[in-house]
């Protein structure tokens, strides 16, 4: 059965010796949609676009109103770890009148979704943050929205790892953060990146929370439906592929495949019932690799939570529990 197991791992072997994606040719051009288009399905997008850029600076007003007296927010774009050296944009917030020289630990909070963005879902969670000492940065990684069209574009598992990774080393790097002392925090997608970020960079982060957390592209494809499914397998990773064509692609860019590799303490949070990214498929499966390879984690699962997958959202009991033990898992390893 040797030979079998060998003929098994071969692709897998062939996705991860690919060589890096090459910078664009000088000269290359960026395509943007024509703004000035008069068929329909261009104005939409184009509208869309407009739209979501209109949501940006409704968040980030109501954020300074509601906060600003005593947390700084500022907008700013990193530069992207990628051949393409694309710029990235991103919400820096630290205490209002933070002294000069005084270093923070950092946590770098990663949202989920497809094409969602920095929204008040989020807020209460970077007030506390900040509250108990902590510096942070909310990455809007390429599958976001919010920032036009290129940070719009998706590629699961690949431009947001990469941008995320690419925001904890360029935070690392402020005056006010010491880097000894930096977590992570991730929901559903972000989970997903969370999990990746901690396998390839195992040495970068010193806690990692992941909240209802994508782990498996392979599970995930099997359930969608068929329009997320095509949608997802249209991204250039992918090559237009579903699993039954492109199978290397999917597990090499999901994390339920690697814990092997990771060194960070992980919490892991979810809820029996959501509906977007089932327990029994992701978190669970991830909780008993961790065991079976002696990392150091721990594991709590709710019953019926209210806002199912949106539990850590809800001001229920579930979810002031679920920031309750996210700070105390923080606490224990990051001293603020």
């Amino acid at each position: 059965m040797k030979w079998l197991r060998v003929l098994l791992l071969f692709p897998l072997f062939v996705v991860a010796q690919e060589p890096a994606a090459k910078a664009p040719a000088e000269g290359t051009l960026t395509i943007f949609t024509d703004r000035n288009a008069k068929d329909v399905p261009t104005q939409v997008n184009r509208l869309t676009q407009e739209v979501f850029m209109l949501k940006t600076e409704l968040n980030v007003l109501t954020f300074r109103q509601e906060y600003g007296d005593r947390i700084k927010m500022q907008r700013v774009s990193f530069p992207a770890n990628t051949a393409d050296k694309e710029a990235i944009p991103a919400y820096l917030f630290t205490p209002a009148g933070l002294a000069a020289g005084k270093k923070l630990p950092a946590l770098v909070m990663v949202h989920g979704g497809n094409h969602i963005q920095l929204t008040h879902e989020w807020f209460p969670w970077i007030a506390e943050a900040v509250r108990r000492g902590y510096a942070v940065i909310y990455p809007e990684y390429r599958g976001s929205s919010g920032h036009d069209e290129t940070i719009y574009e998706n590629n699961y598992g690949v431009t947001d790892v990469a941008d995320v990774l690419a925001a904890a080393a360029y935070f690392a790097k402020k005056d006010y953060v010491d880097a000894t002392r930096l977590g992570i925090f991730g929901h559903s997608r972000g989970g997903m990146i969370t999990l990746s970020a901690i396998e390839k960079e195992p040495k970068r982060f010193k806690a990692a929370i992941n909240v209802a957390g994508l782990s498996d592209l392979v599970a995930f494809m099997g359930y969608k439906t068929d329009a997320r499914r095509q949608d997802i397998a249209s991204q250039k990773n992918f090559g237009g592929k579903l699993p039954d064509k492109n199978l290397p692609a999917y597990i090499d860019v999901s994390p339920a495949f690697a814990i092997e590799k990771i060194e960070t303490p992980v919490l892991l949070l979810s809820t029996t019932g959501d509906k977007t990214v089932p327990y029994q498929l992701h978190n669970k499966r991830v909780a008993e690799a961790l065991k079976a390879y002696g990392k150091v984690f721990e594991s709590h699962l709710y019953e019926l939570a209210p806002g199912g997958h949106e539990f850590l959202n809800v001001d229920s009991d579930e979810g002031r529990d679920c920031m309750k033990r996210s700070f105390e898992w923080f606490a224990k390893y990051l001293t603020p």
